[in-house]
């Protein structure tokens, strides 16, 4: 299935792309897919955004999906569907 993941404010400078469609497994939870993304993105990801194998994302940085903070959908277990919109979005951008 595929989903879109969006970046706003530092993340999307760090991988200078402001979003990408990414083709997952069904049934992927969010921690899948974040894997992916380390996995795609490498050091600079792992460093500022998630660590494969921690349980939440890094200090500083905020996850919705389809617009719901995925505190509200069980976090890193939160189940993804075929078309939903994941955006990764640094809560402080510094000046």
């Amino acid at each position: 299935m595929k989903v879109r993941v969006q970046y706003l404010g530092y993340i999307k400078n760090m991988l200078n792309k402001r979003e990408e469609h990414l083709e997952i497994e069904d049934k992927s939870s969010l921690y899948d897919l974040l894997n992916k993304l380390a996995g795609i993105h490498g050091a600079a990801f792992k460093k500022e955004v998630y660590e494969p194998g921690v349980k939440d994302i890094k200090t500083g940085f905020s996850v919705t999906i389809n617009g719901v903070f995925i505190g509200q959908l069980g976090g890193l277990n939160a189940k993804l569907n075929e078309g939903d919109n994941v955006m990764l979005m640094s809560l402080m951008s510094g000046g």
